[in-house]
């Protein structure tokens, strides 16, 4: 039995791939439109020594396996045919096939990481934002496109871009926040500062956006004063547990939920609630798990080791009850999960156009770990492994909540841009004080 017929065996023969090897093994459909080549007995080594996705992904990031094809299908066809019930036998049968050198210990690719120290103390956390989020504005560029947003576009349309999605996603956040000329918010967690512009621009708040990253704060800020906005916005390079204001009319997380941890998640959101003035409103966008059952993401997984290391995925049941909990009535939640599909699809096709751009600017094993991550986020939005949920909560008071009846939110066609304060005071915060909004 070759290496080639053992990877058959143990990802199962109904999977269409084809499987070669350096021993001069194949196997599986020669016409097949996706292939596996296992280049090496490194390899071998990987997938015996942590069999299941994380060797798979530390052969593939440093490149002793390759896949030829559409990494999302090859993906696909695994999940939907993988045999976790190999017996014990089988098992010992395949290893003797594989060989003793397989056994041989091999350090991991330098792409993957372990964090030490106190797992979400801000030392930790911001080590953790740094790997995955520091590797250059010029790579992002390439794979988030003109909107340098990170997080579940939302479509309006089945053929509307990413860009316009994106844009979609922020007015959606805008709307259902309530954001009106004059209002204060805080953006914790924003990235480039796609929303605080957006928020800014169009709705004539004065934002605040905290991230733990340093590239994307010095983009975020230099984007607020390209777009005209520093009179009333600003992208700050700090940990959000550090804002001092506080008395924000709105606050968006978008994003930021899977990385504070379930030992953190009530902190959390008694800190957000600490911030809100009465009748204030959170919107929380996170990725969840589809049920509140499973751990969160194992530690000897993918996703930790190389992609969001401390990155905790919880059940929409336990951050709903957490908001409770803190003292936020929720008032509305959805699930995106499909838009958060046709995204990082859209990710992935921009990776795959800027494949050499990206390898020359982050090296071909960051570059891996990415082809990787992206498709199999996909396949794990498309099969409900995973979700996108927005939740809406209110910082309530004697029942008051200042809400609508029923929600009055639907994405606009269009948009208007907020003029900026003129030098006498007029403009977007003269009419905000006339409406008694400021505070």
């Amino acid at each position: 039995m070759g290496i080639a017929d053992v990877l058959v065996r143990g990802f199962g023969a109904g999977t269409g791939i084809e499987f070669r090897a350096h021993d001069g093994s194949r196997a599986g459909p020669r016409e097949a439109s996706v292939r596996v080549e296992v280049r090496s007995q490194r390899a071998v080594n990987y997938l015996v020594q942590s069999p299941g996705e994380l060797g798979l992904a530390r052969a593939y990031v440093s490149g002793h396996l390759d896949v030829h094809g559409d990494m999302h299908e090859a993906l696909s066809r695994l999940w939907s045919n993988h045999d976790d019930e190999l017996s014990r036998r089988e098992r010992l049968d395949m290893l003797r096939a594989l060989g003793l050198r397989s056994l041989r210990p091999v350090a991991p690719p330098p792409e993957e990481v372990r964090l030490r120290g106190r797992i979400h103390s801000k030392v930790r956390d911001a080590e953790a934002v740094s790997h995955h989020y520091d590797v250059g504005n010029r790579f992002y560029g390439w794979v988030l496109g003109p909107s340098m947003a990170y997080t579940c576009a939302v479509y309006p349309r089945a053929d509307a871009t990413l860009e316009e999605a994106q844009a979609t996603k922020f007015d959606l956040v805008c709307r259902k926040l309530g954001l009106r000329p004059g209002m204060r918010l805080l953006d914790v967690g924003c990235g480039w500062g796609g929303m605080v512009v957006h928020a800014a621009k169009h709705y004539g708040v004065e934002a605040i956006g905290a991230t733990l990253s340093r590239d994307q704060a010095e983009w975020g800020q230099r984007t607020v004063e390209e777009t005209g906005l520093s009179d009333r916005a600003e992208v700050r390079w700090l940990d959000y547990r550090d804002v001092a204001e506080g008395d924000f009319d709105a606050i968006s997380s978008i994003g930021l939920t899977e990385h504070v941890g379930k030992a953190q998640l009530s902190s959390y959101f008694d800190f957000l609630l600490g911030k809100l003035r009465p009748q204030g409103r959170l919107l929380n966008h996170t990725i969840t798990r589809h049920d509140n059952v499973y751990p969160a993401i194992p530690r000897r997984s993918f996703l930790n080791r190389y992609v969001f290391p401390d990155g905790e995925l919880l059940g929409p049941g336990r951050i709903a009850s957490a908001m409770h909990d803190a003292g936020f009535e929720l008032r509305h939640e959805e699930n995106l999960r499909e838009h958060y599909a046709r995204t990082v699809a859209a990710w992935s096709a921009n990776l795959q156009d800027h494949w050499e751009e990206a390898v020359a600017e982050v090296g071909e094993g960051r570059a891996r770990v990415w082809r990787l991550y992206l498709a199999g986020s996909r396949v794990s939005f498309e099969w409900d492994t995973i979700e996108l949920h927005q939740m809406l909560g209110v910082r309530t008071t004697n029942g008051a909540a200042g809400m609508p009846l029923r929600p009055d939110w639907e994405p606009a066609a269009g948009v208007a841009d907020i003029p900026a304060r003129s030098s006498d005071g007029s403009g977007a915060g003269a009419e905000a004080a006339g409406s008694g909004a400021v505070r």
